[in-house]
């Protein structure tokens, strides 16, 4: 089980996706924005987030950027969750510090997998 951060505006993709890691045996933390995204990371340090880039005021890729700049939260693996699909997006989510990317509409099973190698290496590396 993993404490997991869900930065997300659409009520319903966020039901969605909270139902899929509920599933799993996760405990989920919401947040619907980027600054209360990055105010979420740093209160509950989640074992994993997954951003919507498409957020209203301080989007998703800003947001990444802003936990990445922090030691607080910098080692806190990122899944970029989008409507957009294109190669350039994919790389944009890389260069400002995405660990993975899942396009909406969210495909339970590969969501699923992006987080369990994630959270897997995380737990891993936070081994003494």
């Amino acid at each position: 089980m993993a404490v997991i951060l869900v930065v997300e505006d659409d009520a319903a993709n966020q039901e969605l996706v909270t139902r899929f890691l509920k599933r799993e045996g996760h405990f989920v933390r919401h947040a619907t924005d980027g600054i209360a995204g990055i105010s979420a990371a740093k209160e509950y340090i989640p074992d994993l987030i997954v951003m919507d880039m498409g957020l209203p005021g301080l989007d998703g890729w800003q947001a990444v950027r802003h936990i990445r700049a922090s030691p607080r939260t910098a080692h806190i693996p990122i899944i970029a969750l989008t409507a957009h699909a294109l190669a350039e997006d994919i790389q944009k989510a890389i260069e400002v510090g995405c660990n993975a990317y899942e396009t909406k509409p969210v495909a339970y099973l590969s969501l699923m997998k992006k987080i369990a190698e994630l959270v897997s290496r995380t737990k891993t590396s936070r081994k003494p």
